[in-house]
């Protein structure tokens, strides 16, 4: 299966149809089923004791698979997460961005499910690992 949106296409993507959140993600790469995003750490995503909060690794695992989905069928803003099943592993490293590494386990007509695991940048060892289902709108003949 062939990437149909490469990383400057999903990029563009959230800026027309998410603009609040373009600057919150970078796609980093992009190959079939899979995908790198990175979320740079601001105090935004802190919670008191100085570590990313849930909420924000949340959001980085919900829209890379949202992102790892559309790179794979196109543009369809219509896309849902339909579940999320999220563990938190570790705390992430101070100061450092978080890395999503996204894998579609499957791609289907009307689902996709992914696996992303999050890890401070620079760091090997998950702080963060995520299973999302997402459905996908009919297609318009």
């Amino acid at each position: 299966m062939d990437v149909t949106l490469d990383a400057g296409a999903l990029q563009a993507f959230l800026r027309d149809h998410f603009p609040q959140v373009e600057t919150r993600y970078h796609v980093e790469s992009v190959a079939p089923m899979r995908l790198v995003v990175r979320m740079p750490v601001s105090e935004q995503h802190l919670r008191p004791g100085g570590t990313v909060s849930g909420p924000s690794m949340f959001a980085l695992a919900d829209v890379s698979v949202y992102l790892a989905v559309l790179a794979m069928i196109g543009p369809e803003a219509l896309a849902v997460t339909t579940s999320c099943h999220m563990d938190f592993m570790r705390k992430p490293a101070a100061g450092r961005d978080l890395i999503a590494e996204t894998r579609l386990l499957k791609l289907g007509r009307a689902l996709a499910v992914g696996d992303v695991l999050i890890h401070s940048d620079g760091t090997d060892a998950p702080v963060a690992r995520a299973s999302l289902t997402y459905s996908i709108p009919p297609r318009r003949a």
